[in-house]
């Protein structure tokens, strides 16, 4: 369609108007003119019935007070350059743990059954799947009541198991903090959200319920994402070898085969971090951003948009255009070290947006990036990887709210490192 009406165009979703951004020129005239105006987020029913009632920040439908509270006890509590500096040592020692399938395991229960992680991968699962879908509701409200294709009853009973999942680790964490209100050893994200919410008042919501919302929040954003990227990352390396072995020769050259990868080798791994931008650039997150809502009416390219308005940027176009990205299609790292090297994905580069750009642009893009690069490295450093038989990587992509593989990511991997490396 961008290719067919340009880079901006009008579609129409039932009762609501929506405006197509597939140009890096126009996303930045949108995110730097009319910032304020795009602050607010369609209420949905998704949001709504998963999101406590919006209180999911990242769903939250305005950038009014609630949001500005909870974007900076996000920022600075949970996502803060101090607080990850902090827990650098529980990221190493659980990838480094998952990475030789260990036992530890997410969701995992006193019994060791594995029973809550499966609960839990079941109920994220299904959230992404909820968010991702286009319902009567949303676009005609007059037929909500009708729930065409009861999928807004399955996604109260999806809730129900959420909630009832998250509100156990809420008590958990009440009973063990001690008389004073601390904690002894490592704070997780609900520990900090609970020493954060006493004492304060929100009109919105209680702090029970900020609590819950905000570290399912915090656990959706990092936890399927993360595991798509690094699937499309591996994928692309195993349809370019000549990258893989690039990568792997400079592992080699910093870190060596004698001792397992630090999280102070990554700065040194230049090659590396350029693979995993190039990886953003051709596969983010979501080919389509966020859509935001217009509070006040805007002229965009010379072009009249009423308040009201949903905007959504075309990733997939903006970071693949051949006025900016020379073989667009082509799995290229090497330009984020020629050409692009002053572009970063901090979401002020327009060319180059997969976390979103503005004020409402994803606030763990640091921790997201410190955490592909180190698995992947730990990954690549620790592991000979390669396909059965050789064969390319099928790189269909499915459809919904994150952008996943259509079909699993088949690999073999063997040990390159001494046995004694991954005790």
């Amino acid at each position: 369609m961008a290719d067919k009406y340009g880079p901006i165009f009008t579609l129409r979703f039932g009762m609501h108007q929506a405006v197509v951004v597939s140009n890096s020129k126009i996303a930045k005239e949108c995110f730097t003119t009319y910032g304020k105006a795009l602050l607010s987020r369609p209420k949905l029913l998704a949001s709504y019935h998963l999101g406590y009632n919006h209180a999911m920040f990242g769903f939250a439908p305005d950038g009014g007070t609630y949001w500005r509270e909870l974007r900076k006890i996000v920022s600075i509590n949970l996502l803060g350059s101090r607080q990850l500096g902090l827990l650098d040592h529980v990221r190493v020692s659980e990838t480094k743990t998952s990475i030789v399938v260990g036992k530890r395991y997410f969701g995992v229960d006193a019994d060791g059954d594995g029973k809550e992680g499966r609960q839990f991968q079941k109920v994220f699962k299904d959230f992404f799947y909820f968010m991702g879908l286009f319902l009567v509701g949303d676009a005609i409200p007059f037929l909500q009541w009708l729930d065409l294709g009861g999928h807004e009853k399955a996604m109260k009973e999806a809730f129900k198991e959420m909630d009832s999942l998250i509100s156990e680790f809420s008590k958990e964490h009440r009973q063990r903090r001690e008389p004073g209100g601390g904690y002894k050893g490592d704070q997780d994200f609900m520990d900090a959200m609970l020493s954060t919410l006493q004492g304060r008042d929100f009109a919105d919501f209680d702090a029970e319920t900020i609590n819950k919302a905000t570290c399912l929040n915090m656990i959706v954003a990092g936890g399927d994402t993360p595991s798509v990227i690094l699937t499309w990352a591996l994928s692309l390396l195993m349809n370019n070898r000549h990258v893989l072995k690039k990568a792997q020769e400079e592992l080699e050259l910093h870190v060596g085969n004698e001792r397992q990868i630090e999280v102070s080798d990554i700065n040194k791994l230049f090659y590396l971090q350029a693979i995993i931008k190039e990886t953003l650039r051709l596969y983010p997150g979501s080919q389509l951003s966020g859509p935001r809502d217009l509070t006040e009416d805007c002229t965009i390219d010379g072009y009249y948009i009423p308040k009201g308005t949903r905007l959504i940027q075309n990733l997939w176009k903006i970071q693949r255009d051949p006025k900016i990205w020379a073989d667009p299609l082509e799995f290229r790292p090497e330009r984020f070290l020629t050409t692009h090297k002053h572009v970063d994905v901090n979401g002020l580069h327009f060319d180059l947006i997969p976390f979103g750009a503005g004020r409402r642009a994803c606030p763990g893009i640091e921790y997201s990036i410190q955490m592909l690069n180190f698995v992947l490295a730990t990954l690549l450093h620790g592991f000979e990887i390669s396909t059965p038989d050789n064969v390319l990587v099928d790189m269909t992509e499915s459809a919904g709210l994150i952008n996943k593989k259509a079909t699993p990511l088949e690999v073999l991997v063997a040990p390159r490192l001494a046995p004694t490396l991954y005790e």
